[in-house]
């Protein structure tokens, strides 16, 4: 659990679950699993059990401790929808969050179908609180069924993470999508992406008026080859008005 973090699209990050297994091809080089492992077995560290899941109850309030506004990415080192990841623990990681209603908490998940029957159940004939977005990750256009999933979701802000984006998403339908993250791999194996399967995505947001955020080319280190996208940095955000509650494209 971090104040701080270097992930370009969020400003602290919160992992009351740490730990996952792989679903998909996205998660064939993961970053927090790398990391996570080079500590297994070190006593009394929080990684002494490498990347195997565990929940973290004694951070599930960390949140409210943080008296200053923040974005907040939760269980960047997990995934917070993982079969594993009981639905009573789930419950109060939102009753956490909708209590510290003065943060952001943008929850990305690659169990998009789990995510969606919880939420739904928790907010039936409603909407997600305006300060819990709800993210999925998508790798490339054989998994844009987790994109339904969101369109399916009682959310009030929906995003996509189309990171690591390895082969080309095509078309997409984007309805009710409010945000879009594309980044490239990062690591000793990381894949190649292609500049056009960037500029698909974009074009596709600003055909539809939605943010689009290019976080970085990826490389043995992220930030080995940048953040720009023909000749510009790409940093736009989801605006949730605070009287009217519409959702609007945030100045970069």
């Amino acid at each position: 659990m971090a104040g701080t973090t270097a992930i370009e699209w969020t400003d602290a990050t919160w992992n009351p679950v740490t730990g996952c297994t792989k679903i998909s091809a996205g998660c064939d080089n993961c970053y927090a699993e790398r990391f996570s492992e080079r500590f297994r077995g070190t006593p009394d560290h929080p990684f002494e059990h490498g990347f195997d899941l565990m929940l973290r109850p004694e951070r599930l309030l960390a949140p409210l401790s943080w008296k200053s506004p923040k974005m907040i990415f939760v269980n960047s080192m997990s995934d917070l929808f993982h079969k594993e990841v009981p639905f009573p623990f789930v419950d109060r990681v939102f009753d956490t969050m909708e209590k510290a209603n003065w943060h952001t908490f943008q929850i990305l998940t690659k169990r998009s179908s789990r995510m969606r029957d919880y939420v739904n159940r928790r907010y039936s004939g409603d909407a997600a609180p305006s300060h819990i977005w709800l993210g999925t990750s998508v790798e490339d256009g054989s998994r844009k069924s987790r994109i339904r999933h969101m369109q399916q979701m009682n959310a009030s802000i929906r995003f996509l993470s189309v990171e690591p984006l390895i082969g080309p998403m095509g078309r997409m339908d984007l309805d009710g999508i409010d945000w879009v993250i594309v980044g490239g791999e990062s690591g000793p194996r990381a894949r190649p992406m292609d500049p056009d399967w960037v500029r698909e995505v974009r074009d596709q947001c600003s055909e539809a008026g939605i943010a689009f955020f290019f976080k970085q080319w990826g490389g043995i280190r992220p930030k080995s080859g940048g953040r720009t996208l023909d000749g510009e940095e790409w940093s736009q955000l989801p605006y949730v008005s605070p009287i009217l509650g519409g959702v609007s494209v945030a100045a970069e």
